[in-house]
């Protein structure tokens, strides 16, 4: 709506109601010391005047350039019928649904999301969503050391760096410990034989991702095998688009699949506001995080949806809290609802093997500049090169000749400095990667 200010009348009004004579009278109880001496306001501009300053502002956003960064953020296509949808004030401007009565839609949108995570990720429940990817693996930790007792986790490499900091800080002041550097990055095979040395019955839970944040896919099966014998809770971090290709969380044996649900209809927008999702086996139930909403019938067997399970703030008590999260990513949810009804089965798919087709066409292009090392690991849309000159150097340049051209991975891992990390989504053509892979050679020689 519209904003329609107040006039001076209206505000002596309200002066008046208060008791007071002016706004400072309002204030005055606040000590001088902790009053601002002045705000240094701006003088007001009219509509016309604020438009072209924000405008300027954002002219100075480089959005042009083309992307071939990830690292769990994703340039995907979104169809214009999701903004259009989403914007409805039916949707826009609804409050989370503790009165079922008056929230059968939001209800109805929730579950049908939740339903979306299940056939996904393969497991029996999910939750209204969570704030992001990271958040999601910090709580799906937490189930886990509610469940068993313990409180030592596991965390591989192969996490994406953001979300393992995000972990340490979440943990920072409880009485957790975390597991990270039992491995040689070097060689992934040693990784996986250190890993497994490693498990035990003090571990809480182990947590992995795939495809793992170098862009490799794998099967973990063989892990949750080894996990099962000391009775330790699976977590595995998933991308939601390359679920439509990979063996899912369920059929590899996870009892928690987490992620973050950006790909699904949501633009990147500068850092956010993001969704997080977690799904569950059934017996998890009640140590899952947030609200759950499930479908019913009344008492003239009507269908309806309500909150089945819920641990809002007013409900927790202390250390028997599943969860400190107090609100979800409901709009975030709803927006990968619509992507996900409006895409279907089959274009969930097609998309999918688009960016899996495209990245391995990148891949082999630049197999062929004899400067650049390249590997034949199984891929998704993303994989690790390894040039013969400063990664962050090379992005750089990159960047002049028009290109965002990946994830430097020595900011995040020691040694690494010369690696960088492209990904490749169904929106770019054959003709930007020809003239990506041509640039990065010529930088490259």
């Amino acid at each position: 709506m519209s904003f329609i200010s107040v006039t001076e009348e209206q505000r002596g009004e309200m002066l008046r109601k208060c008791g007071v004579s002016s706004v400072n009278n309002l204030f005055e109880d606040i000590p001088a010391e902790l009053s601002p001496a002045k705000f240094s306001l701006p003088n007001g501009l009219s509509e016309l005047e604020v438009l072209s300053k924000c405008e300027e502002l954002a002219s100075q956003n480089d959005t042009a350039k083309i992307s071939f960064m990830g690292g769990g953020f994703y340039d995907h296509f979104i169809p214009s019928a999701i903004d259009a949808i989403i914007s409805r004030s039916e949707f826009y401007t609804a409050y989370t649904p503790y009165q079922p009565e008056v929230s059968q839609g939001t209800l109805q949108a929730i579950y049908e999301y939740q339903s979306h995570i299940c056939r996904l990720t393969g497991m029996e429940i999910s939750n209204a969503s969570l704030y992001d990817g990271g958040t999601a693996i910090f709580e799906a930790c937490q189930m886990a050391v509610a469940v068993t007792g313990r409180r030592k986790i596991i965390v591989d490499r192969g996490v994406n760096p953001v979300y393992r900091k995000m972990l340490r800080t979440h943990t920072a002041n409880l009485n957790v410990e975390l597991i990270e550097d039992y491995e040689d990055l070097s060689d992934r095979s040693m990784a996986r034989t250190a890993l497994k040395e490693i498990i035990n019955d003090k571990i809480a839970a182990v947590v992995l991702q795939n495809p793992d944040f170098f862009g490799t896919v794998d099967d973990h099966s063989d892990i949750v095998e080894e996990c099962k014998k000391f009775g330790v809770i699976t977590i595995q971090s998933v991308y939601p688009v390359a679920l439509a290709l990979v063996k899912s969380p369920a059929e590899q044996g996870f009892d928690i699949a987490v992620g973050e649900g950006q790909s699904l209809g949501i633009p990147l927008s500068f850092g956010g506001p993001y969704l997080g999702f977690i799904g569950a086996k059934k017996e998890l139930a009640r140590r899952m995080p947030g609200r759950i909403v499930a479908k019913t019938v009344d008492k003239n067997n009507n269908e309806g949806f309500v909150l089945s399970l819920q641990a809002r703030e007013q409900h927790i008590r202390r250390e028997k809290a599943t969860s400190n999260i107090c609100s979800n990513e409901a709009l975030c949810a709803l927006r990968a609802h619509i992507y996900l009804c409006l895409i279907g089965k089959q274009g969930l798919r097609q998309a999918a093997s688009l960016c899996h087709s495209k990245a391995v066409y990148c891949r082999e292009l630049i197999s062929s500049i004899k400067s650049i090392k390249t590997n034949d690991l199984p891929i998704f849309n993303e994989f690790t090169i390894e040039l013969p000159v400063n990664a962050s150097q090379c992005v750089k340049k990159m960047l002049d000749a028009g290109f965002a051209a990946g994830i430097p991975l020595g900011q995040f891992y020691s040694g690494m400095e010369n690696h960088l990390l492209v990904t490749v989504t169904e929106k770019r053509t054959k003709e930007q990667i020809d003239d990506f892979v041509k640039n990065l050679g010529d930088i490259c020689r």
